[in-house]
């Protein structure tokens, strides 16, 4: 299937799955923003994949404005936590009050301003059963490996972003962002820690299981 037939099934597969009214929110103040919050179907694939593993304990790099933490929250269990890491404190601003909006209990969502990799290695090792990456494309790398670390046996690793703009299939492409995501992509499929899957989901979305 060619990238312009994908292009051109985004509205019917993002409408697929209704967003609540505080998704639509958050993507609004997102845009206002100057983001790109993830597709709709990003979304509810985060919803499902949350569900499908039990995730009680999650981690995002990337918070946004609060569109995928609604998501991966909206499949997590009752009791289930979501740490959430993003340097910009303005849009942790937007999330905490989409997320107060949708009546999130405060003990469910714990946002931390700060840069991922100063972050990441204050968290306990395989105590996580989700590691959502939507941050700095440049770090995907080492964001692989503090994954390896993080999560448990059976957790998973899913990194939005995986085809760039479809720039990450074209090896005559070398801007730095493809070039790193190759080689993000290429660590996980190395590794023996990981079974991977690479999912032409909204921007491309790797999803791989640990153990």
């Amino acid at each position: 299937m060619s990238a312009n037939t994908l292009a051109a099934l985004a509205p019917f597969l993002d409408d697929f799955s209704p967003e609540p009214s505080g998704s639509v929110i958050a993507r609004e103040r997102g845009e206002v923003l100057g983001l790109t919050p993830v597709s709709g179907n990003t979304a509810a694939t985060l919803t499902v994949l949350a569900k499908a593993v039990g995730a009680k304990s999650v981690v995002e790099i990337g918070t946004g404005t609060g569109v995928s933490a609604l998501a991966l929250l909206a499949g997590m269990p009752a009791d289930g936590v979501l740490t959430s890491i993003d340097p910009e404190q303005e849009y942790q601003l937007v999330a905490r009050e989409v997320l107060t909006r949708e009546g999130v209990a405060p003990r469910r969502f714990r946002l931390i301003v700060g840069l991922p990799l100063n972050v990441l290695p204050n968290l306990a090792d395989g105590s996580y059963d989700l590691l959502f990456v939507n941050g700095d494309p440049l770090e995907f790398v080492e964001y692989v490996e503090q994954a390896q670390r993080l999560l448990r046996s059976g957790g998973l690793l899913v990194l939005n972003h995986a085809l760039w703009q479809g720039k990450v299939p074209d090896l005559r492409n070398d801007e730095d962002e493809p070039i790193i995501i190759r080689e993000a992509l290429e660590a996980v499929g190395r590794s023996d820690d990981f079974t991977a899957a690479l999912l032409p989901v909204g921007d491309g979305l790797l999803v791989a299981v640990k153990g």
